[in-house]
């Protein structure tokens, strides 16, 4: 019997890169599996590609900004699998550039999708959770928390969500419910790959210089990411709580 087997996960920004992969984790270990984004043809492929392996995902188009479609979400889910017990705020944008070049615009959209997305799906998912006397936040922050050239943006949300776990693990705690955070160092994934085409080299040669610098000595890939949610998913993880851990291939301050 796999680790969530009887567990409902909901993953935000699912249909490719870290979510994805976390996606597939769950169903591998036996969880049922829901993904929100607002991609429509990358949830179909990623609603495709789960069906051939044999696994059957819900999937609906909705912005982790606007908190109705959220709530519709979540109620279409748990109407379909009984419970929502996990969930992962991963949707993600960037907008990267330098402090004088970047606009309201870039600040406000990475923003939205992941502080007030991170906010509207907690807050409608605890109380499920809180219902249940049970449940697991897990939010994707980065390694960019710590600061990082062209991302003051990016930055400063991820390292909101830091403070934002920590809060969350005080006040549900109580309720049956951890929440801790697992931030990415350099991995794989699309983002990377317009990271590497916004500063003007190819993927392959950002990939080799984010390896010279990681100490294990290869790049990430979105299982690396998934293993550690699954860590803090885990029903046998329940004394672990407002936690924040960097995967990275090596140790950062």
């Amino acid at each position: 019997m796999g680790r969530f087997e009887g567990k409902v996960a909901l993953i935000t920004g699912g249909s490719r890169g870290i979510g994805k992969g976390v996606a597939e984790k769950f169903l591998e270990e036996g969880a049922k599996v829901g993904i929100i984004d607002i991609n429509q043809e990358a949830l179909n492929e990623a609603e495709q590609d789960f069906s051939q392996k044999g696994y059957d995902v819900f999937t609906k188009v909705a912005s982790v900004t606007e908190v109705d479609q959220v709530k519709v979400a979540v109620e279409a889910l748990v109407n379909q699998f009984g419970s929502v017990d996990i969930l992962v705020n991963n949707a993600g944008v960037i907008r990267d550039n330098m402090l004088f070049k970047m606009t309201d615009d870039d600040w406000e959209l990475v923003m939205d999708v992941h502080l007030k997305g991170a906010f509207n799906c907690s807050r409608v998912v605890q109380q499920y959770m809180v219902e249940q006397k049970y449940g697991r936040i897990i939010n994707i922050s980065s390694t960019s928390a710590l600061g990082n050239r062209g991302q003051a943006n990016y930055s400063t949300a991820k390292a909101g969500l830091q403070g934002f776990t920590k809060t969350l693990a005080i006040e549900l705690g109580k309720y049956g419910i951890t929440t801790n955070a697992v931030a990415p160092g350099f991995i794989e994934t699309d983002m990377t790959k317009a990271t590497a085409e916004r500063i003007g080299i190819t993927f392959e040669q950002l990939v080799e210089h984010s390896v010279s610098q990681i100490p294990v000595a290869r790049s990430g890939k979105p299982s690396d990411i998934a293993n550690a949610v699954a860590f803090f998913a885990d029903e046998a993880s329940s004394f672990v709580n407002g936690q924040v851990i960097y995967v990275a291939g090596g140790p950062k301050n």
